[in-house]
This record gives C-alpha cells, sequence and structure tokens, in this order.
C-alpha cells in the first residue's frame, strides 16, 4: 500500500484544468496517479460556495484545516501541571521522576515523561534548557587507569557476603574519586549501596594521606559495614582507615567500574554540576553539600520512588 501524501498546490492547478476540459474522477485519478475516491474527497471538500472547484480557494481551506488540527500542547503555562514540572525541574529532578511523582498524585490526569523532554527542548519553561537542567549529556566514558594493579588488597568484591551482594542494609558503601583539572582537586564520593545515599568530600589532592583523612571525616560517625573501593593508589592506605572505621575493605577488579555501578551512576549525577575540567578549588564544602543534598532527596524509581535521604534517614 502506497503511504498517503497530501495534495500539493501543483496537483490542485492540474486538478481544476481537467474538470474545466470535463474529464471525470477514473480520468483524473489516471493522469494524476492518485486513487479515485483521493479525487472524490478533495472535490467535495474543497470547491466553493458556487460547487466549483477553485485550485487557490482548494489550497487555503485544506492549509487551514491543517493548522486548526494540530493537538494543544498536554502543558499549558499556568495549569498546575507546568507550576509541577518548574518547581521540580528547578530542584534538577529528571523529567522521569517528575512524571512517576505527578501520575502517582493525578492518576487521572497522566502525563508522559516524553511530554516533559519535548516542552523542555522547545523552552517552555523560561530560563530552563536542555544544558543547565537535564542531567544527561552522553554516556560517561571512565578514565584509563594503569596497566598494572597499584593494590594488593586484603578483600576483593569476590568475597563479599550475601547481605552486601543483596543490598539488605544500610552501612555498606562503595567508594571512588572524582577527578577535577590537572592540579585542581577533586572530590572523594561514597555512596550507601541500599539507600543510594551520597556523601561527596572535597580533597585538594589525591594524595593517599588525603583520601585516608576524607575517609575519615566521611565515615567516622557512620561505623560503615564495608567499603567496596576501586585499585587507585589514592586508596593505598586502604588499611590504616579500616583499622580506624573498625570495618572491612574490599577491592573490585582491575578496569570493572560495573562492579561498583551505584558510585559510578552517582558520580555521575554529579558530573552535571561539576564537569570533567572543573576547578575544585572555586567551591568550599557547604556547596558542595548542597549539592549533594539536591541528589540525595530526588526520588528513585529503583527505591519505589522514595529519595536515598528517606531510606537512609529510615533505616
Amino acid at each position: 500500500m502506497k503511504p498517503y501524501t497530501h495534495f500539493t498546490i501543483e496537483e490542485r492547478i492540474c486538478l481544476e484544468e481537467l474538470l474545466k476540459f470535463g474529464k471525470n474522477i477514473t480520468e483524473i485519478a489516471e493522469t494524476l496517479g492518485r486513487d479515485r475516491s483521493t479525487i472524490y474527497r478533495e472535490i467535495k471538500r474543497n470547491r466553493n460556495q458556487q460547487e466549483k472547484y477553485n485550485y487557490w480557494g482548494a489550497h487555503s481551506k485544506a492549509v487551514y484545516r491543517r493548522k486548526a488540527s494540530v493537538r494543544k500542547p498536554r502543558i499549558q503555562a499556568g495549569t498546575e501541571l507546568y507550576c509541577f514540572i518548574v518547581s521540580h525541574l528547578e530542584e534538577f529532578w529528571s523529567p522521569e521522576m517528575i512524571a512517576r511523582r505527578w501520575n502517582a498524585e493525578h492518576p487521572d490526569d497522566r502525563v508522559a515523561f516524553a511530554t516533559i523532554y519535548r516542552a523542555v527542548h522547545k523552552g517552555l519553561f523560561k530560563g530552563i534548557t536542555p544544558k543547565t537542567h537535564l542531567r544527561r549529556r552522553g554516556r560517561k566514558k571512565y578514565s584509563r587507569r594503569s596497566k598494572f594493579n597499584t593494590i594488593q588488597p586484603d578483600h576483593t568484591i569476590h568475597e563479599r557476603p550475601d547481605v552486601i551482594e543483596k543490598r539488605e542494609r544500610c552501612g555498606d558503601w562503595e567508594g571512588d574519586t572524582v577527578r577535577g583539572g590537572c592540579g585542581k582537586g577533586g572530590l572523594l564520593t561514597l555512596v550507601d549501596r541500599k539507600s543510594r545515599y551520597l556523601i561527596a568530600i572535597l580533597i585538594a589532592n589525591f594524595n593517599s594521606d588525603t583520601v585516608q583523612a576524607a575517609m575519615l571525616k566521611a565515615l567516622k560517625r557512620l561505623h560503615p559495614k564495608s567499603i567496596t573501593l576501586d585499585n587507585g593508589s589514592e586508596f593505598a592506605k586502604f588499611r590504616e582507615f579500616e583499622q580506624q572505621l573498625e570495618t572491612t575493605v574490599y577491592f573490585a577488579d582491575p578496569h570493572s567500574p560495573w562492579q561498583r555501578g551505584t558510585n559510578e551512576s552517582t558520580n555521575d549525577q554529579l558530573r552535571f554540576w561539576f564537569p570533567k575540567g572543573f576547578d575544585f578549588r572555586t567551591v568550599t564544602q557547604k556547596e558542595v553539600n548542597r549539592v549533594t543534598a539536591i541528589i540525595n532527596r530526588r526520588p528513585r524509581l529503583c527505591l519505589g520512588d522514595r529519595s536515598p535521604y528517606d531510606v537512609f534517614c529510615c533505616s
């Protein structure tokens, strides 16, 4: 079956001329390469008050009907839905999160997350653009590590008990670092496996002493049950903070970031505010805490639309 195409103005000019020459619908259809019913509908819809067909009047009617048939946008400025979306985009919620929360609260007035994405891309929300408010800018590319493993672990990720693997409790942390530009500092990041709760500590460099001090600052009062790290040289003093925190440190396999997927995914969220090459010397710990609070208070599908903060604080 041929796909349907709208009549062009050239076809309408030909149609008017063929009608003037007394051609019937069958002959016109053969000449224009159209179906008889298509020709019939075109004449019936677009003839004038004198029951005659004029190409310009017919084309004007068709254009008007096409414009009038465009569906009104689902999201209208000033409505409750519009204000709901804007308020949560300003808190850097994703369209998926916003749609789930709205649909849960308004089961009879649902909205698709794709509709919100389209509205953002069309500039419907003043001051909100994909570049400034949508997190995903392409897939994360992992930085290349040294060919050799600089850490000789006492415990590997394959030794973790089932209670850690199954995320049955809070207190099992995954750790990594987020690097800024060369010589511009970075972050130590720790994410609780069960709740996805994030802690981020500013560090001036990636010296093992600096990272050890940051690790103690982040977890000293939380009594971690376990910590799973990658094999970066910044964690070379793992035995010291393992003893000081009275916990067990596990290491993932080299070049296997998916084994710490929770931490990697959360670091990717941080990159929205702190892109690659960022100068961490320009921010304070208070400003970093503000960003982590935004991330920790956003609802997650994997948590049943609860936020990491809700799950962590209620456990």
